[in-house]
């Protein structure tokens, strides 16, 4: 989640653990045909508003039917794609946007408002692009509706002390949840994703799973294997309850997901894509760039089609085309996906780069 509150970029706070042991992936012939996520097999967020500003129901608002996407697994076009947490005025244009970008996530969680089916359909171009919207899996938002306000037969984030690992270092209005909880589990996968997908989007852009990278006793969002493990097992229980949804990770590249397992099926095969943040600006993470090619040489083919690898990469502002330039041909040359925009504590309208 990106908000105006957030002085430090996650980049600067993310770290690894290596103390369990990663579990190796096994019976790849197996499971690979199963999910259609391998070679061969064939056919993120939201904007912060003021309390006086966001919408805040008396009610929790009921859970909606899903609306079955028919666009299917795997991106059809791999760029240029962009990322914008702010509302659709701020977004501006959403032709000139629909006519530009082929991937475009937004947070298009109801709570906030920041668009509506219809504004979705229209960055949809008629099924020329995909949209696809910010959910924060590893924490939660105290300005989301859902944090104090849910149906029956769910408990919010505020009310679910036990799944609460602590403050978000350096983001004030989040808090760490516990990915192996029960209760989170139903709440992310049978309520947030199920209102994001009645919104008629192609995909949910996952973030915050860097959380199953941490340690049993980190200070800043501490998670032990149970944690770890639940952080894949719900992604899993997203991609059984969404099969047609594409699923983006954002970050949490290392080993911990690439070699996981879930359920018995190798992890990356739930997946679509894979975006990482400040690859190449400020300077170069050599480290994250190793590890999105280790991800693409698993050559992993979603709906027959190439698993999307998305970087993005902020240089402080729209104008700073230098800065830009340097980072999209740096990603390009490693085959990925470039984005530029002005901050992570900011992106509430589109950079149109002309590279």
């Amino acid at each position: 989640m990106w908000n105006n509150t957030r002085m430090i970029c996650k980049h600067m706070l993310r770290r690894r653990y290596t103390g369990f042991p990663v579990i190796q992936v096994l019976g790849i012939g197996l499971t690979l045909g199963a999910l259609c996520g391998f070679t061969g097999c064939g056919g993120g967020g939201g904007t912060s508003t003021d309390s006086a500003a966001a919408p805040s129901p008396p009610v929790a608002a009921p859970l909606p039917p899903t609306t079955p996407a028919i666009t299917g697994r795997g991106f059809p076009s791999a760029a240029p794609w962009a990322s914008c947490y702010g509302s659709a005025a701020q977004m501006g244009d959403l032709n000139k946007a629909a006519q530009t970008f082929r991937i475009i996530n937004i947070d298009t969680d109801p709570g906030v408002g920041n668009f509506t089916p219809a504004q979705i359909t229209q960055l949809k171009a008629g099924g020329q692009n995909r949209v696809i919207s910010y959910l924060n899996v590893g924490a939660t938002e105290s300005f989301r509706t859902y944090w104090t306000q849910v149906p029956a037969g769910f408990v919010s984030g505020k009310d679910n002390a036990a799944a609460h690992l602590g403050a978000y270092a350096g983001y004030p209005d989040e808090t760490w949840m516990n990915l192996g909880n029960t209760d989170y589990q139903h709440l992310i996968v049978d309520y947030v994703a199920a209102r994001l997908a009645a919104q008629g989007i192609d995909g949910l852009f996952l973030d915050n799973l860097e959380l199953v990278e941490h340690g049993p006793t980190d200070v800043n969002g501490p998670c032990d294997a149970g944690c770890r493990q639940g952080g894949l097992d719900l992604v899993r229980k997203l991609r059984e309850k969404y099969p047609t949804l594409l699923l983006v990770m954002q970050n949490a590249t290392s080993d911990v997901t690439r070699l996981g397992t879930t359920g018995g099926i190798p992890f990356p095969s739930l997946l679509d894509g894979i975006s990482h943040e400040e690859v190449y600006t400020p300077q170069k993470d050599t480290q994250s760039e190793q590890e999105l090619r280790a991800w693409q040489g698993l050559r992993l083919m979603p709906g027959g089609r190439p698993f999307w690898i998305g970087t993005e990469d902020y240089v402080g502002d729209c104008a700073n085309t230098g800065a830009a330039q340097a980072a999209y041909t740096a990603s390009r040359g490693q085959g990925f996906s470039p984005y530029a925009t002005d901050a992570s504590a900011k992106q509430q309208t589109l950079c149109y780069w002309l590279f």
